[in-house]
C-alpha cells in the first residue's frame, strides 16, 4: 500500500482546507478598510474569545488525569485570555490592543503571535511524545523565539522573517516524531484504528496553515490580513477540543498496564524456541486475536516478559511488529472461513476475525495476502 493511498484521507482535508484559505485571503483584499477594522475584526475576536473559553471549559471537565487534556485547557485559556483583551479594550477603550491595519506587526505583537503559535504545539507534542515536555525544554525553545524578537528590535537587521519562521520550525522538527509514534503503535496494538497518528497528522496540517498565514500576516502591510488568520484559528480551536476530547489515547492503555509491567527474573531461563512454541500454541488454540483490542501486554499471559523484552521478542523472532504479526494470524484465520464458508458475508469473516470494521479487513487482507479478500475467495 502506497503512502499516498494510506494518507488519501488526510490529503483530501489538507487540500480542502487550503483551497478555502487561499480563497479566503484573496476575497479579503476587497474588504474596505474601515469596514474590517470596525466590524469584522471584532467580529472575528469575540468569536475567538467565546470558542476558546467554551472549548476550555468544556475540556475541563473531562481531563479525567490525561495530562494531554489538561496542557490543551491551558492553550484554549492563554487564547480565550489575549483575545478578551483585544474585545474589551475595543468594547471600552475605543482602541485594540492589537493593530491589525496597514502597518508591520509591532514588536510586541511578533512576541505575542510567536507564543500564541508556540502553544498550539503543545497538544501534538505531548501526544506524540508524552511528558517529554518539562519546565526546561519549554525554555529551550522560547528561548531563541525571543532572543530573535529582542534582536529584531535592538539591532539595525529586520529579522522578521525569521521570527515569522520560527513556529513553523518547531512544527517541521514535531513532525519528524510522526514515524516514531506509529512505529511505537505498532508494536502494541494490534488494530490502529482511532489511535493511529492520522488525527495527529491532520491537527499539524491545520497548525502549518496557521503558521503560514502568520507569517502572511508578518510580510503583508494589507488591513484584511487577519481576516484569514481569526477564521482559521476559530476552526483550529474547536476541530482541536473534538479531537483531545474524542480520539483515544493510546498511551493511557499502556501506562494502566505498565503499573504492574517489571522485568521478570527468569526471562533468560528458557530458550527462545521455547517461548516461541508457547506463543504459537496459545495464538493457535486460543484465537486471542479474535478480539479487536488486543494488545502486545496480552501476550503476558503465557510469556514471562515485560513489554520491552516482549516487543523485543517479537521482532528477533518474527522480524517484525507486533501489529503485522497479529494481522497475519487474522488474515490467516480469513483464508480458512472464506475456504470453508464461501456463502459467509465478508462483514462476518471481518467480524470473527478481529478486525475492527470490513474496510480495515480489506485493506490489512489486500497488504499481506496480496490479493484483495473477494479476488482470494474467487480464486
Amino acid at each position: 500500500m502506497s503512502a499516498i493511498s494510506h494518507y488519501k484521507a488526510e490529503l483530501r482535508f489538507a487540500l480542502i482546507l487550503v483551497a478555502l484559505t487561499a480563497l479566503s485571503i484573496r476575497v479579503s483584499l476587497y474588504v474596505p478598510d474601515e469596514y474590517f477594522d470596525n466590524a469584522i475584526t471584532p467580529i472575528l475576536m469575540s468569536a475567538s474569545t467565546a470558542v476558546a473559553l467554551c472549548c476550555a471549559w468544556i475540556t475541563s471537565r473531562h481531563t479525567e488525569g490525561y495530562r494531554m487534556r489538561r496542557i490543551w485547557v491551558w492553550t484554549l485559556l492563554l487564547w480565550g485570555f489575549l483575545d478578551g483583551i483585544y474585545v474589551v479594550s475595543w468594547l471600552f477603550m475605543g482602541k485594540p490592543v492589537m493593530n491589525m491595519g496597514a502597518y508591520e506587526l509591532t514588536t510586541p505583537e511578533l512576541a505575542l503571535g510567536n507564543l500564541l503559535g508556540w502553544s498550539l504545539l503543545l497538544y501534538p507534542t505531548e501526544a506524540l511524545r508524552p511528558g517529554w515536555m518539562n519546565t526546561r525544554r519549554v525554555l529551550y525553545q522560547l528561548l531563541p523565539m525571543f532572543a530573535l524578537v529582542a534582536l529584531d528590535y535592538f539591532l539595525p537587521v529586520n529579522l522578521r522573517i525569521l521570527v515569522a519562521l520560527y513556529p513553523i520550525f518547531l512544527l517541521v522538527l514535531l513532525f519528524t516524531h510522526v514515524r516514531e509514534y506509529k512505529l511505537w503503535c505498532e508494536d502494541n496494538f494490534s488494530s490502529l484504528e482511532d489511535i493511529d497518528e492520522k488525527s495527529i497528522i491532520r491537527f499539524m496540517c491545520v497548525g502549518f496553515l496557521v503558521a503560514l498565514v502568520y507569517f502572511y500576516m508578518c510580510v503583508s502591510h494589507s488591513h484584511a490580513r487577519g481576516l484569514t488568520q481569526q477564521w482559521l484559528v476559530i476552526f483550529f480551536l474547536a476541530y482541536g477540543t473534538d479531537l483531545v476530547l474524542f480520539r483515544r489515547n493510546p498511551w493511557v492503555q499502556v501506562k494502566q498496564s505498565a503499573n504492574n509491567d517489571s522485568p521478570k527474573e527468569d526471562v533468560q531461563l528458557q530458550p527462545s524456541e521455547v517461548y516461541r512454541r508457547t506463543l504459537e500454541e496459545w495464538m493457535e488454540k486460543e484465537k486471542p486475536y479474535r478480539n479487536p483490542d488486543f494488545k502486545l501486554v496480552d501476550l503476558q499471559n503465557v510469556l514471562p516478559m515485560n513489554r520491552t523484552y516482549l516487543s523485543q521478542f517479537i521482532h528477533a523472532e518474527y522480524d517484525c511488529s507486533f501489529y503485522l504479526f497479529v494481522n497475519r494470524y487474522r488474515v490467516e484465520e480469513a483464508k480458512r472461513l472464506m475456504s470453508e464458508n464461501p456463502n459467509m458475508k465478508m462483514g462476518e469473516i471481518s467480524s470473527c476475525c478481529g478486525f475492527s470494521s470490513p474496510s480495515v479487513f480489506s485493506r490489512t487482507f489486500t497488504a499481506i495476502a496480496g490479493l484483495s479478500p473477494r479476488e482470494w475467495s474467487k480464486n
